[in-house]
């Protein structure tokens, strides 16, 4: 567990550090049904010590004085052990007076000690127990142990306080640990949950962005075949009727991706990405699309079926760009198409056509980041992308990598 080793380098700072509200540290947590029953072991334990002690007391010397003082300063060590938690060092000195001539709180006061040192800062456990060491030694002048001499009575004090001390240090330290590793526990579910968040939302930007080359390309040929039907009306009935078809089955594919689209920015998890997306063997289909349009494409593919989906689906995106940007800003003019490449050496994607005189005016409509949208997607697939006038002509040229 990665929190562990970091232990040492952490002790420092749990040690002068304080949990407690009233010391001005963060906000201790409610008390657990856990905790309730803790407490009442803690007070079961101590009582059941005290009750020991007074009776062993009570059985060697009776109710003398100094025994009757010593039972009494147990029970009442036991019932401020219900207020420890709240108040832990005030218990504390509390008890430091009541130890001095009564051996039944024992068990109160190593519960009490403990306290301290898990909810209060080293300093301040230390004090608390060099205290308590102290009035510990009062008791052993006051009322001598005939079997043990001072020294030795001494000796035994100085360890019991020492390893109570040592066991609440280490309660404490436990408990920061586990909250630390909790903290880290739901951050790292929190950072997880932000990760899979920007991952849908790349995923839905990436289909977005699909299904603008698609409509692009659908709306460029409704826009067409309109325009055939308007400068054209006397065409026989069989012609109007064939184009009809087309601007009929091109606007219920556009509305599809459309509905798509919507989709995407709706629903989170958006439509499948998985679903089958076009490749290089796809471009004869799109080119006759084209054709029906009336625009003149020659294709040239000389890339084989082996092409990997990644590439051919960007190769299948350059090529309608392609025949878009030529429907849209040199209508009438022939298109050439070529595809070669292999394994090794790249595929190249190259779309030619005329240019009208004067520049031309696109006749069809755009936002005009069609180009913008494929050089980004050219350049995650790896490979580089030019466009321009070359030769009275307008070249859309991209290479991508094929690995060998």
């Amino acid at each position: 567990m990665s929190g562990a080793p970091e232990l040492p380098w952490l002790l420092p700072a749990i040690l002068l550090s304080d949990p407690d509200p009233d010391s001005g540290g963060p906000a201790r947590p409610r008390r657990t049904v856990g905790d309730r029953i803790v407490d009442g072991l803690v007070l079961g334990a101590a009582a059941l010590m005290a009750v020991f002690l007074a009776w062993v007391q009570l059985s060697a010397a009776g109710p003398t004085p100094e025994v009757v003082v010593d039972v009494i300063g147990g029970a009442f060590a036991c019932a401020a052990l219900t207020v420890r938690r709240r108040w832990p060092v005030a218990v504390a000195l509390a008890l430091a007076p009541v130890s001095l001539v009564s051996i039944s709180c024992s068990g109160a006061v190593g519960s009490a000690l403990v306290t301290v040192a898990v909810h209060r800062r080293l300093p301040v456990a230390a004090g608390v127990s060099v205290l308590h060491l102290a009035t510990g030694l009062g008791f052993a002048l006051y009322r001598p142990n005939p079997d043990m001499p001072f020294w030795g009575t001494a000796i035994v004090t100085v360890l019991l306080y020492t390893a109570l001390l040592i066991w609440g240090l280490f309660i404490r330290a436990r408990r920061h640990l586990v909250l630390s590793l909790r903290e880290r526990a739901a951050r790292a579910e929190s950072e997880q949950r932000l990760r899979v968040a920007q991952a849908r939302q790349l995923e839905r930007a990436r289909i977005a962005r699909e299904m603008h080359d698609v409509l692009a390309h659908r709306i460029s040929l409704l826009s067409v075949h309109a325009g055939a039907l308007e400068y054209n009306p006397d065409a026989p009935p069989a012609e109007i009727a064939r184009a009809a078809g087309v601007i009929r089955d091109s606007a219920h594919q556009a509305l599809q991706d459309l509905r798509e689209v919507i989709g995407v920015l709706r629903d989170e998890a958006g439509p499948d990405p998985d679903r089958p997306q076009p490749t290089v063997a796809d471009l004869p289909a799109l080119v006759e699309e084209s054709r029906q349009a009336g625009t003149r494409v020659r294709l040239d593919c000389r890339a084989g079926p082996d092409v990997p989906p990644g590439i051919g689906r960007t190769a299948y995106r350059v090529v309608q760009e392609g025949l878009t940007n030529a429907r849209k800003h040199a209508p009438g003019f022939a298109v050439n198409v070529r595809v070669d490449g292999g394994r090794g050496a790249g595929l190249t994607v190259e779309v030619r056509n005329g240019v009208p005189s004067g520049g031309g005016r696109a006749e069809i409509p755009g936002a005009g980041l069609g180009l913008v949208g494929l050089v980004e997607r050219v350049h995650l697939a790896g490979g580089t992308l030019e466009h321009g006038r070359t030769g009275g002509e307008f070249a859309l040229r991209a290479w991508l990598p094929w690995p060998g």
